[in-house]
């Protein structure tokens, strides 16, 4: 039996899908984020020759990184075709015309990235981790896929995400908003992972808003809903909709309603072997 607060992939899938023709006049935080990491790329030296754009959504990043890295050849990844085919569209014409695109368009989950192990030089991701049910698991793909000395750059969301909704809307014994974890636990994942040097960092950001209903259509257009398996599976009833604006009430502050997202930006390399001063590869043996 599924824990209430797994993640539904296929409801997942959906709700993306229905969102693609939505995402961009909706996903205003979600651009100034992704700005904001890149650009922390600025203090990175890099020079790639794949790079995976890990839930590249419709686009908006995946225009940046091949600015960024113009000889890089560029895998945008996402859980939801409809997302893809919303980035496709998104290229200028005149680059495919003269041949200055190199992309490719992969249909995959990040907990099993369907590309082929030491194959690229860094994985790029905003805001797509806190969607897996196994982050050591997305960590763990993400080791494998890079080659020795690739970088991981992603940001996700802490758990004071959205807590005035998650705080207006408990009592009821079902799961209104997705959990999200611990900056510090996430660390922890990347070095169990294998990764070297991991870099974490969080800032707070609020929007507001007027009344709960938009900051729920906002949620809804790009895609960013419960889908949580524990989630309420019918249509949320006027009296359960009346109870969760009146607690949210209590948090209006100067006119509007906060709406809290505590951003985690992180960032580590896969480490190069380690070799010996011979020049031969060294092999740790742990007895069992």
């Amino acid at each position: 039996m599924s824990e209430p607060a797994a993640l539904d992939k296929l409801q997942m899938r959906r709700s993306f899908a229905r969102a693609a023709s939505t995402y961009d006049r909706a996903a205003v935080l979600q651009r100034e984020i992704g700005a904001r990491a890149l650009e922390r790329l600025d203090l990175v030296k890099l020079d790639p020759v794949a790079v995976v754009d890990a839930g590249c959504g419709t686009g908006f990043a995946a225009r940046s990184l091949r600015q960024r890295f113009p000889r890089a050849l560029l895998i945008e990844l996402d859980i939801a075709p409809a997302m893809l085919h919303a980035s496709r569209l998104r290229r200028p014409r005149w680059e495919k015309w003269i041949g200055r695109v190199r992309e490719v368009f992969v249909c995959g989950d990040n907990e099993r990235l369907p590309i082929r192990s030491g194959c690229v030089d860094m994985v790029w991701s905003n805001l797509a981790f806190q969607w897996a049910d196994d982050l050591a698991t997305v960590f763990a793909e993400c080791q494998r896929v890079l080659r020795p000395g690739g970088l991981l750059m992603f940001t996700t969301f802490g758990p004071d995400t959205l807590k005035e909704l998650r705080a207006a809307s408990a009592g009821d014994g079902r799961i209104h908003v997705n959990r999200f974890i611990d900056m510090h636990d996430v660390g922890d994942m990347m070095v169990g992972a294998g990764f070297a040097d991991p870099v974490m960092d969080m800032e707070y950001l609020t929007l507001t808003y007027t009344d709960v209903r938009t900051l729920m259509r906002e949620l809804k257009a790009i895609g960013a809903h419960n889908v949580a398996v524990g989630r309420n599976r019918a249509l949320t009833g006027k009296r359960i909709l009346e109870g969760i604006e009146r607690r949210y009430e209590s948090f209006r502050q100067n006119g509007r309603l906060p709406a809290t997202f505590e951003v985690v930006y992180g960032h580590a390399w896969k480490p190069l072997p380690r070799m010996s001063p011979g020049g031969r590869p060294v092999i740790d043996i742990k007895s069992r």
